[in-house]
């Protein structure tokens, strides 16, 4: 029993980062059904922007809102000057716009910053060490992670139901035309829409290099294709879901891995992908559609 929480724990450590990344893919999918592979690799150039800071020395709470701003910055960026124009465009030029974003990210980050993965000072951003809960050692990483992840996703899900950007966003994401004759600027929603599914990266990569403290050019590739895993099990499109899905995936991986078969992680967290798109492939809180024709 006592292993059992343990690996629970891990999972709902390793889940909760997930499930913040996992936001950022629905958020914008629900708002102009697109798939950003790109948003891996802001979550790459927040953790890069997070250890110079920190090794600059900088105070934690100035390298966090740095980190933070900068994934805000660069995924608003990215909006205006790659996805906008071409936003009425086929989804695949859209889908291959955000594939080629995603491999230029990499390559500057490899050009600027060699391809050789560097150590990240945990310490200096969280407490490092365990407390005792009955006879289960607990990491303080691992509580704070779980608990700002829980605040996080709340405060999301505040924003979204309770203000008034909220409701834009809601009405965008139903009816985008309808909601623009309504008076909804669509440009502003679909840019604040980017920029908090990039501030919650930005908290996730601050959050996964203090957990797992290494930073290459290439963190976001497999982290960003298992938090879309995760959005794509929860039902892709529904905030509920993203969160049950990055919960399931992080909860998955783990036990799998503290059953000894660490080499089948990936495999293992795929083979589920497989199985929802074959039993429910609108994933466990989405919709079905009907398009009229």
């Amino acid at each position: 029993m006592m292993w059992f929480i343990s690996q629970l724990i891990n999972g709902l450590q390793l889940g909760s980062i997930y499930a913040l990344i996992a936001l950022g893919y629905t958020m914008v999918y629900g708002i102009i059904k697109l798939l950003n592979f790109a948003h891996g690799d802001v979550i790459m150039v927040g953790a890069y922007i997070a250890l110079f800071a920190l090794t600059s020395g900088l105070p934690p709470l100035v390298a966090a809102l740095l980190t933070v701003l900068g994934c805000t910055l660069l995924a608003v960026i990215m909006e205006k000057l790659a996805y906008r124009p071409i936003r009425f465009a086929p989804r695949l030029s859209l889908l291959i716009t955000a594939i080629g974003l995603s491999i230029l990210l990499q390559s500057l980050a490899q050009y600027r910053f060699s391809p050789n993965p560097r150590s990240f000072p945990t310490a200096s951003l969280l407490p490092v060490g365990n407390f005792a809960v009955g006879e289960i050692q607990v990491a303080y990483v691992t509580t704070i992670i779980i608990i700002v992840s829980i605040i996080s996703m709340t405060a999301l899900t505040f924003l979204v139901q309770k203000t008034k950007l909220g409701k834009a966003m809601r009405a965008v994401s139903e009816d985008s035309v309808t909601a623009q004759l309504m008076g909804v600027n669509i440009n502003t929603v679909i840019t604040f829409t980017f920029a908090v599914g990039a501030a919650l990266a930005g908290v996730g990569a601050l959050l996964f290099v203090s957990a797992y403290p290494r930073v290459e050019p290439t963190l976001g590739v497999m982290l960003g294709l298992k938090a879309f895993v995760a959005a794509v099990v929860g039902g892709i499109g529904s905030i509920p879901g993203a969160v049950i899905g990055g919960f399931a995936i992080g909860l998955l991986e783990t036990f799998v891995t503290a059953a000894g078969y660490s080499q089948w992680v990936d495999g293992a967290v795929f083979l589920i992908l497989i199985l929802v798109l074959l039993v429910k492939p609108t994933g466990i809180m989405g919709r079905n559609l009907m398009e009229k024709v």
